[in-house]
């Protein structure tokens, strides 16, 4: 009966001395964790006699420098991009207006050059066709009507007899004359003058 006593208190003070070792342990732990969160992360200590080395944080070392890229040539099958090409007419150098009957067009020009156009037109219809040539402006008249067709004529320029240039719809041939858009009809009244050069072309 005292043998079992003896034994039984030399566990108890075992565990007894255990749980002061792990109490002891847990306590230290925990008073680490608060002295650490109490301290500075980067406060001065035997690494760091002076204190951190940056205040806001580390210093971000600048990139190497990129070189310009070489331009990218262009691929093969695909044409380079290049300026729209200069609006030409088929006439000479010499025509202030010129016509074309195969594609119902006109333009206005200066020295070869075009200044307006291609703007849409109509010509005259089978029996009264249009004929291809050089010819000069006769004269114009803003409004002028016609006592052979009992139709009035805007911005009407007269360049071969009776056959002018004037208001009139286009989806529709004329009796001979040139029919034209508002706009187009304005635009040559305003630039031509008489004695121009008016070609007509096939």
């Amino acid at each position: 009966m005292g043998r079992h006593r003896k034994k039984s208190e030399s566990a108890i003070n075992r565990w007894g001395a255990r749980a002061a070792v792990v109490a002891g342990v847990t306590a230290a732990g925990f008073g680490t964790e608060v002295s650490a969160q109490a301290q500075p992360l980067w406060s001065a200590g035997p690494l760091w006699p002076a204190g951190p080395l940056w205040s806001a944080g580390p210093e971000v070392p600048a990139g190497p420098e990129i070189p310009d890229l070489p331009s990218v040539p262009a691929l093969p099958g695909l044409p380079a991009l290049l300026p729209p090409a200069p609006v030409t007419a088929p006439c000479s150098a010499h025509a202030r207006a010129c016509f074309r009957l195969s594609t119902n067009e006109g333009w206005l020009m200066d020295s070869g050059k075009v200044t307006y156009g291609p703007t849409p037109v109509s010509f005259g219809r089978p029996g009264y066709e249009t004929p291809p040539g050089v010819f000069r402006v006769n004269f114009k008249e803003i409004y002028h009507w016609s006592t052979l067709h009992n139709a009035e004529m805007r911005y009407a320029v007269f360049f071969n007899g009776d056959i002018a240039t004037h208001i009139g719809p286009i989806e529709e041939p004329s009796h001979g004359c040139v029919r034209m858009t508002p706009d187009g009809a304005r635009a040559f009244f305003e630039y031509l003058e008489p004695g121009d050069v008016v070609e007509v072309v096939e």
